[in-house]
Order: C-alpha cells, then structure tokens, then sequence
C-alpha cells in the first residue's frame, strides 16, 4: 500500500517572539514493514537542521529558528510504501508465550526500562481493573492481549481533546473516556503491571472507514515484546492489531518522550496551536505527492 503523509503544525503568537532549540518526529525510520519513498520538510521561518537517531532509534530532526516572528510552522511531506505484517498465526501456540509471559535474562536486560511501570498512585478503580485481567484464565499471551486490546476499545468512550498530554491510567479508568493515547497509556501501564515489555507508540492512521478513531491527527498506540514474534503492534482506540493502516513513526517509554514537536520560546506569549494530518491512497505510480 503506498501512501502520502502530509503533517503541518502551525504555532501562531500574540506577539513576536525568538525561538530555541526544537525537536521533530515526524519522520518513520525504514524497516521490512515501512519503506519511505520521498521525504521533505518545510520550515517558516528559515531553520537550521541536525538529524540523528535517538537512544530508540527514532529518526530525529533538531532545528533551530533564525529570525523572529509570530509564527513557527512546521510541515512534514512523505511518501511512503507500507507492507502487510500480519500477526504469526502459528505463534498463538508457540510454548514461549505462555500466560503470564515469561522472557530470557538476555531479554530482560533489554526490556527492563519497557517492563518497570512509569506511573505510580493506582487508584481503587485501577486495581480492580489490573485485577479483573491478572486472574484472567488464559493459558496464551497472544488471545489474553487480543481480548484486552477488544475490551479497551469496547468499554471505553473515544473523544478528541485538543490540550497537550496525557491522562494517568487511573484518571482514565475513572473517566471510562480518553483520546487514542490515553487508551495507548492505559494499556502500555496496564501490561508493565502485568509482566510484559510495552511502549508507547506514535504515528499515523490510514482510516478508509468512516467508523475509525483517530484519524485527520497523529496517532498513538501500544507495542507489546512477545519472544520470537517480536514487538507487536496493539491499537486499543480501534481494536486493531499488526494492522496495515498503523504508520509508525517513533517509539518511547512514556508519551512525553514522543511528542511530534516540542521546543522553546525566548519571553512570554500566548500561542494558537493547529495540527492538520492527511492520508492519501497513490492509486498509481504517477501520481504526485501530496501538498
């Protein structure tokens, strides 16, 4: 499937303002499952660039700002080609994913920083939702995260919030209610308690039905460590899982790692923030790309 990618982020100022130091991801990194095509930036106003790869191996552009002004606008333009990576149907019964998940000490050495809970304070509420899942009588990992990743999609209310950030997993288990990267939180959270490697995942959504969650903004969802299969992807907000409409763009150990833009202003001003994302189909080679 080939797709264009446009992300623009415009940062408007009450009053003219000098920038420091910012920091973009918004540019996947090639692999067997995402290759990119073309790739470019636009910048208002003029910048100077660094990229480099990130303790993660996120791909990483640092820039910085060479002139004053009400407005810092940032867009990303890529085309890319994703391929199919559908979860091993023969691993459902591979004797190493065995619930609860047991992992090598090599691979523990590894997965420590994605195994240790990031939050702390559970509430009652939370407990007894860690609780209703770690008694669970599953026998397999992969039909356990497949029906926490369906249950978290399906008792919970999706709404858009326009404010940066992200909700604890208690606030959002009290809330019943969350945007895709509180449920993303809340199941990362959720399996660190319970024994996996999870992160935090960020990207794009290819949403050709109108029901999807998620789409016209970045995305965010979860990634789980199973042996031999490898990290896996789940989507909690639209109950996928290795679907080919999930464009990975960076991972973390907590969301505010993962921020597709973030940087400093030198003094105070108010600030407007809009974000726009598109994802378009190349129904053929020819065609041209977006924006």
């Amino acid at each position: 499937m080939r797709l264009t990618i446009r992300h623009e982020t415009v940062y408007q100022y009450d009053r003219p303002v000098a920038f420091g130091e910012w920091r973009l991801l918004m540019r996947p990194v090639d692999s067997h499952a995402l290759r990119i095509l073309e790739a470019s930036l636009e910048f208002t106003p003029t910048v100077i660039t660094r990229w480099s790869h990130d303790a993660l191996g996120n791909s990483v552009c640092t820039f910085q700002p060479q002139e004053e002004g009400e407005l810092l606008r940032v867009a990303s333009n890529l085309l890319i080609e994703r391929y199919p990576t559908p979860l091993d149907a023969t691993g459902r019964f591979d004797a190493t994913l065995a619930f609860p998940i047991i992992y090598t000490l090599d691979e523990r050495l590894i997965l420590d920083p994605f195994m240790r809970p990031a939050t702390d304070g559970d509430t009652p509420a939370f407990r007894d939702w860690l609780s209703r899942w770690s008694t669970a009588t599953y026998s397999l990992s992969v039909p356990f995260l497949q029906d926490l990743n369906a249950a978290i999609h399906r008792e919970f209310t999706y709404g858009e919030r326009q404010e940066e950030g992200t909700q604890a997993p208690s606030e959002t288990i009290e809330r019943g209610a969350g945007t895709c990267r509180d449920f993303a939180w809340l199941m990362v959270e959720s399996l660190r308690r319970l024994g996996f490697a999870a992160r935090f995942v960020t990207g794009y959504l290819y949403a050709p039905g109108l029901s999807t969650r998620g789409a016209g903004a970045t995305h965010a969802w979860c990634e789980v460590f199973l042996p031999r299969l490898g990290w896996i992807e789940f989507d909690p907000t639209n109950g996928l899982t290795e679907s080919v409409d999930l464009i990975r763009v960076a991972v973390s150990r907590t969301p505010e790692e993962a921020s597709p833009m973030s940087g400093s202003i030198v003094g105070e001003a108010r600030s407007q923030l809009t974000v726009s994302v598109t994802v378009t189909p190349v129904l053929s080679t020819g065609d041209a790309l977006a924006g």
